[in-house]
């Protein structure tokens, strides 16, 4: 893959989503071995200290994929059942590869099926750390 941009994620972030990985549910996933990966190069930060236009858990993002110059709106979610239609969960490539990016970032990414995809981030529409949300 291409060389990555760099990452912030927030400490509570990243120890939600390790005791997810952690579960026999979600450990042996496809995908999960590329997400420990850019958790494992991230910066991590207090929640407190996430600069706006960072993508956090529950933060609704636009995107577009330049691979397919299609645009999107998602907000990235932990898996749940009850996740809104727009939600994207951590687990699924697309949301693996926005955590930690900020706007005007692109990434190399693979997609589903291997589908290669090229994701730049347009907008942090909302972010629980910017309103004050810093546990969500």
């Amino acid at each position: 893959m291409d060389i990555q941009p760099p990452l912030i994620i927030s400490s509570f972030d990243l120890e939600r989503i390790e005791q997810l990985l952690a579960s026999s549910a979600y450990r042996n996933l496809p995908g999960v071995d590329a997400l420990q990966n850019e958790l494992g190069r991230a910066t991590v930060v207090a929640p407190e200290d996430i600069p706006p236009g960072v993508i956090t858990m529950n933060s609704a993002v636009r995107f577009v994929d330049e691979v397919s110059n299609t645009e999107y709106g998602m907000t990235l979610a932990y898996p749940s059942p009850s996740n809104a239609p727009d939600a994207v969960s951590i687990l699924a490539p697309v949301g693996s590869a926005l955590l930690g990016l900020s706007v005007g970032q692109s990434i190399s990414w693979q997609g589903p099926g291997g589908r290669p995809l090229q994701l730049r981030i347009l907008d942090v529409t909302y972010q629980p750390e910017a309103n004050g949300e810093f546990h969500l």
